[in-house]
């Protein structure tokens, strides 16, 4: 019996590192109606010639598997990997929150960072602005504490993702 369940996967795509390769990736999602739940593109190779984009989508087990499919089939694509369903595998983002307040607010705020592990990245008399590195869920779950004391400005990296073990990409 298939499952119908939407599943969360993380994919990795190594491609060729050159002008409009990203927007064929996006137009493949785009035009079937995928969504994006998370992007991030880097350089990865020393030549500079191949670039990783690691893309967080969802959907059901068929349009997952469609999803791979149609990605393997462009033509700047070198290789898809489902690292979801590969085996074990490290997920962490990067968030800038900045954080306006005054007062008690700013003593619990530094609280708040120092039991996530945030870093203060700038500071002036009326704001911080916390570096937290983490899971989707910590940087989530760090933003509410946030939200809590006062107004928050949010950038955040989107995932980044590596299998775990001796295989290498």
């Amino acid at each position: 019996m298939q499952t119908h369940e939407i599943e969360r996967h993380t994919m990795a795509v190594l491609v060729d590192n050159e002008p409009g390769v990203l927007a064929r990736v996006i137009g493949l999602f785009s035009g079937r109606g995928y969504n994006i739940e998370s992007l991030t593109v880097s350089t990865v190779s020393e030549d500079k010639s191949k670039s990783r984009i690691t893309i967080v989508t969802s959907g059901t087990p068929m349009i997952i598997e469609q999803i791979k499919a149609q990605l393997n089939r462009l033509v700047p694509v070198s290789d898809v990997y489902d690292l979801t369903e590969e085996g074990p595998h490290i997920e962490r983002e990067v968030a800038l929150i900045k954080l306006l307040a005054k007062g008690p607010e700013r003593r619990e705020s530094l609280r708040i960072a120092d039991i996530f592990r945030a870093r203060v990245a700038d500071t002036t008399v009326d704001s911080f602005v916390f570096m937290v590195t983490g899971t989707q869920e910590k940087i989530d779950a760090f933003t509410e504490l946030m939200r809590a004391l006062g107004a928050v400005e949010i950038a955040r990296s989107g995932v980044v993702a590596i299998a775990r073990g001796p295989e290498v990409l």
